[in-house]
């Protein structure tokens, strides 16, 4: 059997694309997406003391059998992605690959327990085991609303950078104002900028937890004022998505309409 036909059919099958798909194609991708799931339970049932202690065995053996399962796929991934027209050169293409969101995703699903090996720190290790929840990325495949934030986040990046900006600047201006105000009135609450900026994060965001609040007139102006421009500032950033998401649904209806694919593999024809 050719090799590359080969290649290109394990990476049709681990491909995920719009079409129809063949039988391997969809076992894989139900067995692996199930393997995703049942990991994601089994993260968030682990944090159960009486069932960690209960089924310890059972956690173990389904962890080591998650990262064999996610090795050898991470690794069929690198070997077939040069059928992919982005990393067709066979040394380049696949360090490009290895750079990737998709393949970072996996890798980070696989690298905290390798890394636990390693050390003996107990900190560290809990650590790395909380790095497993990356796992629940690899549903990003399989999600298109997942590819259509990160398409959003990759061509909004300066609209959100800039809000972003926005939004540091009015902290630190609004905190360093209310230090001053404050700082008087309230020595041990509003003891220092650092120490004000918790006000400041949470009046913006309009969480308000109550622990920090102005008591002198001045005070809560600037307090009600910096209260009222977070909920103006936050209407920013969701603009820009709300715009991006518009842009992208329209664009993958259109593909949909004029978008054909070959009866018999799949593939889109053009």
């Amino acid at each position: 059997m050719d090799s590359n036909w080969s290649r290109r059919e394990i990476y049709k099958i681990l491909e995920v694309t719009r079409g129809k798909k063949s039988i391997a194609s969809i076992i894989f991708n139900a067995i692996l997406l199930t393997t995703i799931s049942l990991n994601t339970f089994a993260i968030i049932l682990h944090s159960v003391k009486s069932l960690r202690h209960d089924f310890d065995v059972f956690f173990s053996d389904f962890e080591y059998f998650s990262v064999v399962f996610f090795t050898i796929e991470y690794f069929v991934r690198l070997w077939v992605c040069v059928e992919n027209e982005k990393y067709q050169h066979p040394v380049w293409g696949r360090l490009r690959y290895i750079f990737s969101a998709g393949a970072l995703v996996d890798l980070l699903a696989i690298m905290p327990f390798y890394l636990s090996n390693f050390t003996s720190d107990t900190g560290l290790i809990r650590i790395l085991r909380l790095f497993r929840i990356f796992r629940l990325f690899k549903f990003s495949r399989y999600v298109h609303a997942l590819k259509v934030i990160e398409s959003v986040f990759r061509e909004k990046r300066e609209e959100l950078i800039l809000s972003f900006v926005f939004f540091l600047f009015t902290l630190l201006i609004s905190s360093s104002t209310m230090y001053y105000i404050e700082n008087s009135a309230q020595p041990k609450v509003f003891s220092s900028i650092p120490a004000t900026l918790w006000w400041g994060v949470t009046t913006i965001t309009s969480v308000g937890y109550g622990d920090t609040y102005p008591i002198t007139p001045l005070g809560k102006l600037l307090g009600g004022f910096v209260a009222v421009a977070g909920v103006a500032m936050f209407a920013l950033p969701t603009g820009i998505f709300v715009s991006g998401f518009n842009e992208h649904i329209k664009i993958y209806k259109n593909e949909d309409k004029n978008m054909k694919f070959c009866p018999h593999c799949g593939e889109k024809l053009h």
